[in-house]
């Protein structure tokens, strides 16, 4: 596995120039793992809300951060109405591709018919967000009176294998602006950027979100693609993060070649007051 958590002052890895950027080629190639490999694994989450929120013709959903748009597609089987806001110009066209209406960024465009939405979804976005108040209150700006929110990020360290896996973004990221995937995952976290927004708890719960890879390569791909570690990419080098993290998945190597991790999502509902 790979090395134990580091202290004191980050050494750069031999080999590694300083944030040298990803070359604009990994972009795309990032999106599609994304939504060829990493998207599936947060199906149970997607289903438990829609299930526990009773999604169905009724509902207006706006995935906010919808990346290529699988939880927009499950809703949308549903009956409902959806669109999506995603900053990130590769996986809004896989998104499209999929004739979803997607716009960019945060703020409503053309493509998104509606100003205001039954169900804002943050899904994918707050692990990694600098600023996630800044997101939640977008998400309850863009919430109907009455309708609610839907927040979500990684439950505790030890309940989730991956936690050991995502280390490699922290400890290969140096002194940079790299997040922590687990900042969210304390009791009450999510709950205290309710507040600012204008937002109330309408519940919560937790989710079983295995993370299962047919073979390692596919593994190193998928995690690579979900952005968490970008930060380490750009400090370390590519080649050298994924040698790490094709280290640290061994333990979850199975006999048959394939790669499974269990971990837990927790979700917060939140309502928008009347």
């Amino acid at each position: 596995m790979a090395s134990a958590r580091t202290t004191g002052t980050t050494v750069r890895p031999a080999g590694a120039r300083p944030h040298d950027p990803l070359p604009a080629t990994a972009w795309p190639e990032r999106a599609r793992d994304w939504a060829e490999i990493q998207e599936r694994m947060l199906v149970p989450l997607y289903e438990a809300v829609y299930d526990r929120l009773e999604v169905g013709p009724a509902t207006s959903v706006l995935g906010l951060g919808c990346r290529s748009g699988l939880a927009l597609l499950l809703a949308a089987e549903r009956g409902a109405q959806v669109a999506g806001l995603e900053p990130q110009d590769e996986l809004r066209e896989l998104a499209r591709g999929r004739r979803l209406k997607v716009g960019a960024g945060l703020r409503p465009a053309p493509e998104v018919p509606r100003s205001a939405h039954s169900l804002v979804t943050v899904f994918e976005q707050l692990p990694g967000a600098a600023e996630p108040g800044r997101v939640v209150a977008e998400a309850a700006r863009l919430t109907l009176r009455g309708g609610h929110v839907v927040l979500a990020a990684w439950g505790p360290p030890e309940r989730c294998e991956s936690a050991a896996v995502l280390d490699v973004a922290r400890r290969m990221a140096g002194r940079t602006t790299a997040r922590d995937p687990f900042a969210l995952s304390t009791p009450g976290a999510l709950e205290d950027l309710l507040a600012p927004a204008g937002l109330r708890p309408a519940g919560s719960g937790r989710v079983g979100c295995p993370f299962a890879y047919p073979d390692l390569d596919s593994a190193v791909r998928g995690l690579l693609s979900t952005g968490l570690y970008d930060a380490a990419a750009e400090f370390s080098g590519l080649p050298l993060v994924a040698k790490e993290l094709e280290e640290a998945l061994h333990p979850y190597l199975r006999q048959d070649g394939s790669v499974r991790m269990e971990n837990v999502f927790r979700y917060l509902v939140a309502e928008q007051p009347r």
